[in-house]
């Protein structure tokens, strides 16, 4: 038994440094695919106000204005503003992880033209070029950014100093865009309207789909590590509440699923949150699209056209309701 003993210690011993520098490298790894997810690629705008002005035609895309607020926690925020008809209501619409306010441009043109709603397209923290927060929370703080970007709006002033902005006020949201839309409209009953895109369950799947992305390898052994190495990242600011207690806190807001086949995963979970809606009343749900707006910035017209025209319909059948 001594001799055991003794051979026990010393194949310890020999395995140690290497289990050291193991575990050492499995930190570091980590570390590593959390900042590479919490920095979200960048890339330039897939066009600009002016741009799109000169591309359509259409010189209502040079009233659109580069404006800046105040997120609740102190930071700076900033979005591309279209001014609508004075009390009429806003709508906000949020990209998905990755993407920035460009992607979305078009469809908020055309919502503006068929509605004169007031439309804002923020960056969501981390995205976009140089952007005023440097790194994404997979939903939780963003969820706050989007009460403060409604702040700013019912800050704003018409031409007779009236409030530019109605009561009602609706918010599109594509995946990370979605969840803090909903997010958002779980502590504001005054967001009415919600068109939601391709909806993760919770955090957690958007920070394994980032993770995934990051390092092109799909097993539970990285993806399960990198979520917990996220958590303590965040120092208990990391809340994984799911997409579906969001959805039952909702109370009388009118809401649209959407999600096909170019959305991967999210087209079940979208699926999923659809039972989880207190009214079904008030639900509408469109999961078998060809597209999404995942795939929308590189549709032709005509692909573009059977996505836009059910959101644009949408907001037009509930500005009064």
């Amino acid at each position: 038994m001594a001799i055991r003993r003794r051979f026990g210690k010393k194949l310890f011993k020999s395995l140690l440094p290497i289990l050291i520098i193991l575990i050492v490298a499995l930190l570091i790894a980590l570390a590593s695919i959390v900042y590479g997810i919490t920095l979200p690629p960048r890339r330039s705008h897939l066009v600009t106000p002016q741009g799109f002005a000169q591309i359509s035609g259409t010189a209502r895309a040079l009233k659109v204005t580069e404006e800046n607020w105040r997120n609740r926690d102190g930071t700076l925020a900033r979005g591309w503003l279209l001014r609508g008809t004075e009390g009429a209501p806003a709508v906000i619409f949020l990209h998905r992880y990755g993407g920035d306010r460009s992607l979305l441009f078009n469809l908020g043109m055309k919502v503006n033209e068929a509605t004169n709603f007031s439309i804002l397209w923020p960056d969501l923290r981390g995205h976009g070029l140089n952007p005023p927060v440097n790194r994404t929370s997979f939903g939780d703080r963003e969820g706050d950014d989007v009460l403060a970007a409604l702040d700013f709006l019912r800050s704003l002033k018409g031409e007779n100093q009236s409030q530019l902005i109605g009561e009602r006020v609706g918010i599109y949201g594509v995946e990370l865009g979605s969840y803090a839309a909903m997010l958002a409209a779980s502590k504001d009953p005054k967001v009415q309207v919600l068109v939601l895109d391709s909806v993760p369950r919770n955090p957690d799947e958007l920070v394994s789909a980032a993770a995934r992305d990051h390092v092109g390898v799909n097993t539970g052994l990285i993806l399960f590590p990198a979520r917990i190495a996220t958590r303590l990242y965040f120092l208990g600011q990391y809340h994984n509440q799911s997409s579906c207690d969001l959805a039952t806190a909702l109370g009388t807001q009118q809401v649209l699923l959407l999600a096909g086949a170019d959305d991967g995963y999210l087209r079940d979970s979208t699926k999923s949150i659809a039972r989880c809606f207190p009214n079904p009343a008030n639900l509408e749900t469109r999961t078998d699209l060809p597209l999404t707006g995942f795939t929308l910035p590189s549709a032709t017209g005509e692909q573009g056209e059977g996505y836009d025209r059910p959101v644009i319909d949408f907001f037009v059948k509930h500005r009064e309701q």
